[in-house]
């Protein structure tokens, strides 16, 4: 196997991966009648403390938490199949960039609400990054939805 396809498989493996997290988050949080991000906004940190805070209002919370929601399902929805990929990848970022600055794990901020404790770097940033990578090397030409069309186009 050629070092490119390899890198091509291993690219597709990390889109499927990220497009099930984002697309499972999404929808446990559907089915969830109880789920709010309401929580998470309130106990919001550092310098953008204030903007979180602003979404955790009652009169917005209810949109916030469907969109939030929606959201992680388009962007679920097109990493996992392969369409429009770019587009899911640049909102999955700006999801992923709103849940890192709303919680930061910057030096001297007690981690609140959040899965352990971390110094600069944690699984948000991490993802973010990986989503940047799949915006930058889209794969659903070979591997998705945009493969089988242009298979179907080719067949006619």
């Amino acid at each position: 196997m050629e070092k490119k396809s390899k890198i091509e498989i291993s690219v597709i493996i990390l889109r499927v991966l990220i497009g099930w997290h984002f697309l499972y988050e999404g929808i446990v949080k559907l089915y969830n009648p109880d789920w709010t991000a309401f929580g998470y906004l309130a106990s919001a940190q550092g310098p953008f403390k204030s903007v979180f805070s602003a979404l955790a209002n009652e009169s917005v919370i209810g949109w916030v938490d469907t969109l939030n929601m929606a959201a992680l399902m388009v962007v679920g929805i097109t990493l996992l199949l392969g369409i429009f990929e770019k587009m899911g990848a640049i909102v999955g970022i700006g999801l992923l960039a709103m849940y890192y600055l709303s919680h930061p794990p910057f030096p001297g901020l007690t981690q609140l609400n959040v899965e352990g404790n971390y110094w600069l770097v944690n699984k948000n940033l991490i993802e973010m990054a990986a989503l940047l990578l799949l915006y930058h090397f889209p794969t659903g030409y070979r591997f998705g939805i945009k493969n089988l069309r242009k298979h179907k186009t080719v067949a006619q």
